[in-house]
């Protein structure tokens, strides 16, 4: 939690000051009104206050954070009991000697010596006090706590969803490294290009997805980078289609979450395959929505249904785990699915 939710949570000397001086008139007037003695009831207010506070005060720093959130309720019934005929006999005693006799001209008749009935009706009345402070502390402690739980579970999300981001095979870095190898062994000049597209794939991926989102452009041409380099890699034995249709102007999408689809598509399909491969995908704009479709044959040894959940390997468990942490349930709609040994990925999500 920051310094500034802190300080929201935390009552000022002000604030208490303010508290307690409201408190004290509307007492004063309340009973001055009652016993039509504004200055009796002024100097009772001033004697029976500094009480009132000290019990409070007493309750909610000391016997509250040592007794009840410990679980010792017997002894804190105890001692709150005990701390409040401490403090009527103390007022009894005081008013007794500083203020009048009859300490107790509200009663139903008058006193000037200790009784059952006034102690109880005393201690009540310090009890109300005593309930309605702790009252407003208890409702900023849980206030603090449920703001620190929040922050908590927000900085727990921002930290998977990163270390989900980060999760791009590494293999594909080194296939494509060992393809620059070989070709600049035999002087091709196909290097500096592979160079240049590895290395604006390598930027965005670094510097450009630190954010909850990103253009649907930008994450396109990401593609586009990273579909160039694998054709580089697999040359004649594979077949790209992509087709994108519709405006993708000025949408937006979870950073890197399609590349994961792809990058899925390319080590459990095109990887685990001898011969042409084709991979269709698909981008379609229709209003605020987008429906992305990725379509890879799947490898021979997955043609069995106990294996689907082997050939989407944990690339699919993460994007899925992202959906979840960054949209809501409505804004998206994922469906995977094997058709005649093809591996069909449709996912529809919120993009404007």
């Amino acid at each position: 939690m920051n310094n500034n939710q802190n300080k929201f949570y935390r009552i000022s000397w002000q604030y208490h000051t303010i508290f307690w001086l409201v408190y004290f008139l509307f007492n004063t007037f309340r009973w001055g009104s009652y016993f039509n003695d504004y200055l009796y009831s002024f100097k009772s207010n001033l004697l029976g206050f500094p009480i009132h506070m000290t019990l409070c005060y007493l309750n909610i720093f000391v016997l509250m954070p040592f007794l009840v959130y410990r679980k010792k309720y017997v002894l804190y019934v105890f001692a709150v009991l005990l701390a409040i005929f401490i403090m009527v006999i103390i007022k009894f005693n005081l008013t007794y000697l500083l203020i009048s006799h009859n300490v107790w001209p509200e009663g139903p008749e008058q006193i000037n010596t200790l009784s059952l009935n006034y102690t109880i009706e005393m201690m009540i009345g310090e009890l109300y006090v005593m309930t309605f402070v702790a009252a407003i502390k208890i409702t900023l402690d849980f206030l603090k706590e449920h703001q620190r739980f929040s922050d908590l579970e927000k900085t727990q999300l921002e930290t998977e969803l990163l270390f989900l981001k980060t999760q791009i095979s590494p293999h594909f870095f080194f296939n494509t490294l060992n393809n620059i190898y070989s070709l600049s062994v035999e002087k091709s000049n196909k290097t500096p290009r592979i160079i240049l597209k590895l290395s604006e794939l390598m930027r965005y991926l670094l510097y450009e997805t630190k954010g909850k989102r990103q253009t649907l452009e930008n994450e396109i041409l990401c593609i586009q980078n990273y579909l160039d380099l694998e054709r580089i890699r697999y040359d004649d034995s594979l077949e790209i289609n992509m087709y994108i249709s519709g405006d993708i102007e000025n949408k937006e999408i979870a950073p890197i979450l399609l590349l994961t689809f792809i990058e899925n598509a390319f080590k459990h399909g095109a990887n685990k395959n001898i011969g042409k491969v084709k991979i269709v995908i698909h981008f379609k704009i229709i209003e605020k929505f987008l429906y992305f479709t990725i379509i890879n044959p799947m490898p021979v040894i997955t043609s069995h249904k106990d294996n689907l959940k082997k050939s989407s390997g944990i690339g699919l468990e993460n994007v899925k785990k992202r959906l979840d942490l960054g949209y809501d349930k409505n804004d998206y709609d994922l469906k995977i699915k094997r058709i005649k040994n093809k591996f069909i990925v449709k996912l529809k999500i919120k993009v404007g």
